[in-house]
């Protein structure tokens, strides 16, 4: 099973930066599509960022494009989001998420136990 170990969340004020991060395990962190979603209280999850297995491609959502990169690390099992010009409405808990194809199961995602971003106006 992937374990996802998040951190980095925290208070700032509104046009600060913060950057999370996310320790995964496993071996064959390489075959693992990573990304970040995120949540505010009595709203669905939604997604933020996601980048492939080889780093090449990555996709922001629109919200949040241009301010958010999101990058991985191989040597460190890890992937991180960058996010600048931070905004209130950025306020939300942010989930780690890896996606990764086994058998029998086939595809299967994984979840970090979330941190909490706040941005103060």
């Amino acid at each position: 099973q992937v374990r996802l170990v998040e951190s980095g969340g925290g208070l700032v004020q509104a046009g600060g930066s913060l950057r999370l991060s996310c320790a995964a395990s496993g071996n064959t962190f390489r075959t693992y599509n990573m990304g970040w979603f995120r949540q505010r209280p009595g709203k669905e999850r939604e997604f933020v960022a996601t980048i492939s297995r080889g780093g090449t491609n990555t996709f922001h959502s629109y919200s949040v494009k241009g301010r958010f990169t999101i990058s991985r690390d191989y040597a460190k099992n890890s992937v991180y989001l960058q996010m600048n010009s931070l905004k209130p409405e950025d306020t939300a808990a942010y989930y780690c998420h890896a996606r990764l194809f086994t058998l029998p199961t086939g595809w299967r995602d994984y979840w970090g136990q979330g941190t909490q971003v706040t941005v103060s106006s």
